[in-house]
């Protein structure tokens, strides 16, 4: 593919005095711009309601480029030639006019055609009043594109995607909006697609013939830190499977599109959302992490981080069943926690062993289970596990794997922002979540919220609460150990 070269452009980042434009967005739009990704002037906008002036806010940034390692001299070059900031104060239609205005000047001085990408870094319950004062001034449309960047979580249960979706739509269509989940920047993430559909071998055992179980598991080493407020909120469920776990099973359970085109492929991922059959009470496990040792030190409990009595799920375990003709009896298990035994983003296709055992005359009965193991984060790469014959007498079978990785073969993987970003700039919507894809996945997870189920404890380092287990062995199968 030959290399993308972006328009001349103003970005302009509302909430850009937040942790997000700090620790990923500013280092992100640097490094793409010292990439030769960008060859045509750009300018960065930051609008907040903190009180900065253009030079505070450089200072600001500067600060967050050197503490993602970028040289000092370097980043206070490029943050004078590229970074400006507008307050967000006054009334409503007052700043928005004031924001407009600004912008208008900027694009005159620096001779920009028009190009503008607009990034929500805010609360999703400030998204409609954002999208409504850039529309009732007339920012949802200009002399070049206009594109539209929310981050998740997108809507709190299906209701409130279906107004939010609404909402934004009064003033930017479709194919200005750009969802972004930064799960799908990961290169591992998108070389789902290559690795199904560019190799014969592996797509040909892609169905209920050959494969027993698949297995999503994203399991993180750290609790909630300083977002105790907003994850007492949120739990496991709205921040980690509605959108994360749930991108990654499209992507695996996904026919074979048309084309590697936006389109196609969100067409196919929202037909799987809509196969998935209805989730049962019985197939939902939610944990919460009590006391414990992570990596070898004493944890809190999340009850005495929140400092009250909660009922938020820190840990979920979910049977999945998607009735077409692919994947019909094929069990779909995921599962994410907070202050499991290491940060691992992994996939696990289990293969059907043979349907006889034709070493059993020798008793040779020892047959592993085929298995390919997708590493997203961190080491990423996979191993493809296999039955070999042990040198010498008896025989004996060691089921071994083949192994490959990144970091090996290709050096340090880009940030996902970093793709993400260029995709934005470049008007390609692939790695985005479509509106009904997020409404899709809301209809699927919304019921959960008021089943009223168990929160199961489970000690801090551990692998999550027994009951997950059960989920599993009812037919005969176990998770893959995080290790």
């Amino acid at each position: 593919m030959p290399t993308r070269v972006v328009e001349p452009y103003l970005f302009v980042i509302f909430g850009a005095s937040g942790d997000l434009v700090s620790l990923k967005l500013l280092p992100a739009v640097y490094r793409l711009s010292q990439q030769g990704s960008i060859r045509g002037q750009h300018r960065i906008l930051g609008a907040a309601r903190t009180e900065y002036s253009d030079e505070s806010f450089r200072e600001f940034a500067i600060k967050a480029l050197r503490e993602d390692g970028i040289d000092d001299a370097d980043a206070a070059e490029w943050c004078k030639e590229t970074l400006y900031y507008q307050t967000m104060e006054g009334s409503e239609q007052q700043h928005y006019q004031a924001l407009a205005d600004r912008i208008e000047t900027m694009e005159r001085e620096a001779n920009l055609p028009g190009n503008r990408v607009f990034y929500l870094a805010v609360p999703p319950k400030v998204f409609p009043t954002i999208t409504n004062g850039l529309g009732q001034v007339g920012l949802n449309k200009g002399k070049g594109w206009t594109r539209l960047v929310v981050e998740k979580p997108f809507g709190w249960d299906l209701p409130s995607a279906e107004d939010l979706n609404e909402q934004i739509h009064q003033y930017f269509s479709e194919d200005q909006i750009y969802r972004i989940d930064h799960f799908l920047g990961k290169e591992t993430v998108q070389n789902l697609l290559v690795f199904r559909f560019a190799n014969a071998i592996f797509e040909s055992l892609w169905n209920r013939e050959h494969v027993r179980d698949i297995q999503i598991t994203v399991s993180e080493g750290i609790g909630i830190g300083s977002r105790a407020g907003y994850y007492d909120n949120v739990g496991a469920m709205r921040d980690m499977v509605q959108n994360h776990l749930t991108q990654i099973l499209t992507l695996l359970a996904m026919e074979v599109p048309i084309s590697y085109e936006a389109e196609s492929i969100r067409h196919e991922k929202i037909k799987v959302l809509r196969s998935v059959a209805a989730i049962q009470e019985e197939d939902v496990v939610l944990g919460q992490y009590a006391a414990g040792v992570v990596n070898g030190e004493e944890v809190p409990s999340y009850l005495d981080e929140v400092g009250k009595e909660s009922q938020t799920e820190t840990y979920i375990a979910l049977r999945l069943a998607i009735d077409n003709w692919r994947w019909q009896g094929v069990p779909f298990y995921l599962r994410t926690g907070k202050r499991m035994p290491k940060r691992l983003t992994q996939i696990t296709v289990n293969f059907r062993r043979p349907p006889v055992c034709l070493f059993e005359s020798l008793e040779c009965t020892d047959l592993g289970n085929d298995s390919l193991v997708m590493t997203l984060q961190p080491d990423e790469g996979f191993s493809l596990y296999f039955d070999v014959k042990q040198p010498g007498e008896p025989l004996r079978l060691k089921n071994i794997p083949l192994h490959f990785r990144y970091q090996e073969a290709f050096g340090p993987l880009p940030d996902a922002y970093v793709t993400l970003l260029l995709d934005i700039l470049t008007g390609d919507q692939t790695l985005f979540v479509h509106a009904d894809e997020a409404e899709a996945s809301w209809r699927l997870y919304t019921p959960l919220l008021t089943m009223g189920l168990p929160i199961h404890k489970y000690a801090a380092g551990s692998r999550g609460p027994a009951a997950a287990d059960k989920l599993l062995e009812r037919e005969g199968n176990s998770w893959r150990k995080i290790e």
